[in-house]
């Protein structure tokens, strides 16, 4: 098929030609993939307040304080990455045992912050990482007991350079 210069591209291509996407179309689709790319997180953000979180995952059981202790610097500098421990007073035999050790916060787009499931090899019911928060919040360790009880330790942590931001 010969070319007419005069005549767009569009219009010289037949029906059993193959159309191959325009530099300009791809880069409008890349764009508009990383729009869609950038909105996520920003809909991930949590609307349940601190207190409902603790609710759910307590599921009607009471959640008491004590033999829990987050350990946390109370004045965090960068909340890029701020190490915690979590320790609970058990003795993690058949009768005392810890199952599941959470950290839920106040103000971070999402509120879990971690979950960790101790089975019956673990010897201590101590756990440690590093998380990010956004600003100065409360953040609450809770543990579930192999018997069910329930058992948790706020902390109320200022953060003066923020993280997990969204623009």
């Amino acid at each position: 098929m010969k070319r007419d210069p005069a005549l767009p591209a569009a219009a010289q291509a037949s029906a059993g030609a193959v159309l191959r996407p325009t530099r300009r179309q791809v880069l409008g689709a890349s764009g508009g993939l990383l729009m869609a790319l950038q909105l996520r997180p920003a809909l991930a953000v949590s609307t349940r307040g601190l207190q409902e979180v603790i609710d759910h995952w307590a599921a009607g059981v009471p959640v008491r304080e004590g033999r829990v202790t987050l350990d946390i610097a109370p004045l965090v500098e960068n909340g890029n990455t701020v190490p915690i421990r979590v320790v609970v007073d058990s003795a993690m035999s058949a009768a005392d045992r810890v199952s599941e050790i959470v950290v839920f916060n106040e103000r971070n787009p999402q509120r879990d912050v971690v979950r960790f499931v101790l089975g019956a090899a673990c010897a201590r019911a101590e756990v440690a990482t590093r998380i990010r928060l956004a600003t100065s919040q409360q953040l609450v360790a809770l543990a579930r007991m192999a018997d069910g009880s329930q058992w948790s330790h706020r902390v109320e942590v200022v953060v003066t350079l923020a993280a997990c931001i969204e623009a």
